[in-house]
């Protein structure tokens, strides 16, 4: 069992990008270098911009490094859902978007010829219960007015039978790791600069932005844009809006004959997603991610046991393969289940967030780039504009939720100030994960290691002991 990403482990070596020392000054400032970050990066690069990039770790080894490397349209029941809550038209730009980022990585993979082992195969959501097939041609039918192609079908070359599934053809599944690496480097060809091993720890927002950093340093900036996953900082009103969820993967590699062909996603047993990576030599690399779960909240290890049961009971050749790699992923998710991409809040003109993909980080990111670039250049937005703005109104009925949510971190505020075991962020308590051997914030997702180290913001100091 290896405890690391397959993405990480199999990417090529990365050039090492030296931390920030002392200040410097540049037109926008992108702290996080996930795919948000870098594909933001890039496009102002090559629109004239003079972009610097600072990232607490390495590049796209956080979110974007961790996830299962499906790039699609297709995002669980999302369209039914969009088209009962905010209408047709939302669920038809929201389906344009997506689109929008699929062709944006496949353009930027074919300007740079990288070999990002990209696949396009067909796309699943699909359940086994008979009395949700309804659900499945509702979602299939609201998808194809959204101006995807899809399709209800009762069979799949899952090696089980399901009893309905919305299948999307000509979707992609790809190496992240690569693909922004290859990305990273035509950036600093272009004239960027990235600084790796910078944690930024301060925002001043202004006409001129100050950033400062763990290190002791300062970056002036007209703009910044906030990548983090999580921004770093959060207008009250966003804030509100998100929240953690925490998911599981666990590979194998099999014979290529027992490898399932598309990518399939299923919200039973507690989510369940699958697809394969080639291995060569007539093997692939069979991914299995799920159990969904608020970080904090232990049991990790008895969750990464029903993965690894569900996937021997049902994919023939991992029972007989050991499960090479076991990771995880965060995710953060919004309300209303729209991302969030702009102006943090109404009164900023400078400072500008991505977040609140909602586990669909690849498809969301390479379009909120194009996004943040045509507001930082003054260039044409697209029509989805509105539809993820960070400044929009909450629909009423959201709001129960929402303050079902701000209860829940208030409770775990009250109990971190009883125990004494509390985030560095806002202080909420700390739940321990036994598997990764990490302390977990279920408030905000602020992860550190047993010593304090800050693993993962938006906290930017460490425990204190």
């Amino acid at each position: 069992m290896r405890a690391s990403s397959y993405w990480m482990d199999s990417a090529p070596p990365a050039a090492a990008r030296p931390p920030l020392e002392g200040d410097l000054a540049a037109d926008v400032v992108v702290v996080g270098a996930g795919v948000a970050g870098l594909c933001t990066a890039r496009e102002l690069a090559r629109a004239g911009r003079e972009v610097v990039v600072l990232e607490a770790g390495r590049i796209a080894a956080g979110v974007t490094g961790h996830t299962t490397g499906k790039l699609t349209s297709l995002h669980g029941l999302c369209y039914e859902r969009l088209r009962r809550r905010q209408g047709a038209e939302a669920a038809a730009l929201y389906a344009e978007a997506q689109e929008d980022g699929l062709r944006q990585v496949l353009r930027f993979c074919g300007e740079l010829g990288v070999d990002a082992e990209i696949e396009h195969r067909p796309a699943y959501t699909y359940t086994l219960d008979q009395a949700r097939a309804g659900t499945i041609r509702a979602e299939a039918a609201a998808a194809t007015a959204a101006g995807l192609r899809a399709t209800a079908v009762t069979e799949t070359d899952l090696p089980f039978p399901v009893a309905a599934a919305v299948r999307v053809d000509d979707q992609v599944q790809f190496h992240p790791r690569r693909f922004l690496l290859a990305l990273a480097d035509d950036l600093v060809a272009l004239g960027g600069r990235i600084h790796e091993g910078t944690r930024v720890t301060g925002l001043h927002d202004g006409a001129e932005c100050r950033l400062t950093t763990e290190a002791g340093g300062t970056v002036h900036a007209r703009d910044v844009v906030l990548a983090t996953h999580f921004p770093l900082r959060c207008h009250t009103t966003l804030l509100m809006r998100l929240s953690l969820r925490r998911e599981l993967v666990v590979a194998a590699a099999v014979e290529e004959r027992q490898a399932p062909y598309g990518m399939y996603l299923t919200v039973e047993h507690g989510v369940r997603s699958v697809r394969t990576a080639p291995l060569g030599e007539g093997r692939r690399l069979l991914i299995v991610a799920g159990e969904s779960f608020v970080p904090g909240s232990g049991g990790v290890r008895g969750r990464y046991e029903r993965l690894e049961a569900w996937a021997r009971d049902r994919l023939p050749g991992f029972a007989d393969a050991p499960a090479v790699h076991r990771w995880a992923a965060q995710d953060v998710h919004t309300a209303d289940g729209l991302p969030c991409v702009g102006h943090e809040h109404p009164d900023t003109e400078h400072v500008y967030v991505a977040t609140g993909f909602g586990g669909w980080g690849l498809s969301n990111g390479a379009a909120a780039g194009r996004l943040l670039t045509a507001h930082l250049t003054g260039g044409p937005r697209p029509a989805w504009t509105e539809l993820v703005d960070p400044r929009r109104r909450l629909p009423a009925r959201e709001l129960p939720g929402v303050v079902r949510r701000q209860s829940t971190v208030a409770r775990h505020y009250v109990t971190g100030l009883r125990t004494g075991r509390r985030c560095t962020h806002m202080g909420c308590e700390l739940g321990f994960n036994e598997a990764e051997q990490t302390w977990e914030c279920p408030c905000h997702g602020s992860r550190f290691a047993p010593d304090g180290t800050v693993l993962q913001g938006p906290a930017t100091r460490p425990l204190e002991y």
